[in-house]
């Protein structure tokens, strides 16, 4: 008899689940403080306060390049912008695609090589965004890290259809249509700064993926030297 008070999460791996609730977890507060039920009137402004003091701005880039100078406090709004989100919605697809693509990918990779592809893809993304472009919109969320995960989860149907000998171009699909959509909306809206954010983090969790996967150190080692 199957027993149906098992939760879900079980059948996640621990990682997967600690950076869900750490991002559902700060959206919760940021939706109880914008009702009135935290932080009072001061409450309200909290989210604006969030993207002003841990978004990735364009403006505070330019500054720093400028005059050389790069506080830590800066500096880490490319670590913090991925738990930051515009709304409840925003935050809930993050989530969605944490959970989805996390479980393979964690499934395959270790703990701290999860942490890895979707933080330093998160970092990339945010270079990407702040170097290629000259945006007036923080760079907020986890999509970046998500399509880091992407990446990851790209090299693993790579390496599966390069064992079973078929089309390796099959693992890209997942990627193209889900950016082939992104264009789309950005030639609508006129902004381009998320698909560039986007695609830099999946560039890097593809790139990082050869070295964090099982193996994957070795095999990159083993290809060099055959060429």
């Amino acid at each position: 008899m199957e027993n149906h008070n098992v939760s879900p999460f079980n059948a996640l791996p621990p990682v997967v689940v600690a950076l869900a609730v750490v991002i559902f977890g700060l959206e919760l507060m940021f939706q109880a403080a914008t009702a009135g039920l935290l932080g009072g009137q001061s409450g309200i402004g909290w989210r604006l306060g969030a993207v002003e003091s841990y978004g990735v701005l364009d403006q505070v880039w330019t500054w720093m390049v400028q005059t050389r100078q790069f506080p830590a406090e800066h500096l880490l709004r490319f670590a913090t912008y991925p738990l930051i989100h515009g709304g409840f919605i925003h935050m809930a697809l993050v989530v969605v695609f944490i959970l989805a693509l996390g479980k393979m990918v964690a499934e395959v990779y270790s703990a701290l090589a999860f942490v890895a592809v979707f933080w330093v893809s998160a970092v990339m993304g945010a270079l990407g965004f702040v170097v290629l472009l000259d945006s007036p919109y923080p760079l907020i969320g986890g999509y970046p890290g998500v399509y880091g995960l992407i990446g990851a989860f790209t090299f693993l149907m790579w390496m599966r259809a390069d064992g079973q000998g078929s089309s390796r171009l099959r693992a890209f699909a997942l990627i193209g249509a889900l950016l082939a959509v992104q264009l789309i909306f950005a030639l609508l809206n006129g902004d381009f700064g998320t698909v560039v954010a986007d695609f830099s983090g999946f560039v890097a969790g593809l790139a990082l993926s050869f070295v964090v996967s099982p193996g994957g150190w070795r095999r990159m080692v083993a290809r060099m030297r055959q060429r």
